[in-house]
């Protein structure tokens, strides 16, 4: 394990969905972790974990240049986990660039950005857009930096298993957009795993990816048998969901923005070495660690024989 004892270091979305694992690593290490993120308060129940002074809090906005430099003052390294599905050209490209300045110009010795597979400056996606152009500003402002693009991260918090098992349960028939997309979903304990270990892998661009991959279709089917629901899928033509995509993905509430559709005309998968290996993590497969929160969409939660 990494002794990080006495270093400062700055977490840009500290207290999101893989912050949350990122700072508790971090603290177990003896690192000083500062949060810094738009509202602190959000993140104030990660304080416990750490012991007296060892975790700070800022307000700070990657879009706001001067909060951006405040937060960043006197790091000895700084990791940016932060990322958006709105105004996505302002946090994931010009904002990495401006984490990436203030670490420079702060000294931070590293500088960790987390990024996604699928980031190209020619993505036809604008999500794909704005990570691949937050890579560049990254590099051209902090040469030296760790740069990870995961795969789909899962864990008990996500919004993308979440989001299925709950459709799951309550559809009795289940309809699939982009059936054959495939995906090599990640554990987000390996994840931040990698995160801190990056620290120590300067100049690196990674992907980081699981044990397995999936389509669409066999994911949903997967979530299904594990939350013992019998359910009927549709595979959605991609005709349909693209016109449905692009006539009312606007909409609050659609099933699917038509960028989210462009997303998934891609397999979001490794597409060389997994990044995992290179720096010692062994990948978590999702049935090992899925049981302990997928529980709550069984028709009687733990206490309940699985349904057939």
């Amino acid at each position: 394990m990494q002794n990080l004892s006495g270093q400062l270091i700055t977490v840009f979305g500290g207290g999101g969905f893989l912050g949350r694992y990122v700072v508790q690593r971090l603290l177990a290490r003896g690192a000083r972790v500062r949060i810094a993120q738009r509202d602190p308060r959000q993140a104030v129940f990660l304080k416990p974990l750490g012991g007296l002074g060892q975790t700070q809090f800022v307000a700070a906005d990657v879009r706001d240049a001067r909060s951006v430099a405040r937060a960043a003052t006197g790091s000895d390294a700084v990791i940016n986990l932060v990322g958006s599905f709105a105004d996505m050209a302002a946090v994931q490209a010009v904002g990495a660039g401006q984490v990436a300045a203030a670490a420079k110009a702060a000294g931070a010795k590293a500088l960790v950005h987390v990024s996604a597979i699928g980031a190209d400056p020619a993505s036809a996606s604008a999500y794909g857009r704005s990570k691949g152009d937050g890579e560049a500003a990254v590099r051209a402002a902090f040469a030296d930096a760790a740069i990870l693009r995961p795969s789909i991260v899962f864990g008990r918090e996500d919004k993308f298993i979440n989001r299925f098992a709950g459709m799951i349960r309550a559809l009795p028939a289940v309809p699939v957009i982009a059936p054959k997309a495939k995906f090599q979903p990640v554990y987000v304990g390996d994840v931040a795993d990698a995160v801190v270990a990056a620290l120590d892998a300067p100049g690196q661009t990674l992907e980081l990816g699981g044990p397995q991959q999936f389509t669409m279709l066999e994911l949903q089917q997967w979530i299904a048998k594990a939350t013992g629901r019998n359910r009927l899928f549709i595979e959605v033509p991609d005709a349909v969901s693209g016109f449905l995509a692009s006539g009312f993905g606007w909409a609050p509430g659609a099933p699917i923005t038509k960028d989210q559709w462009l997303m998934l005309q891609q397999d979001n998968v490794v597409s060389t070495a997994n990044g995992l290996a290179a720096l010692g993590i062994a990948p978590t497969a999702l049935a090992d660690v899925a049981d302990g929160w997928l529980v709550q969409y069984r028709r009687h939660g733990r206490f309940a024989a699985m349904a057939r």
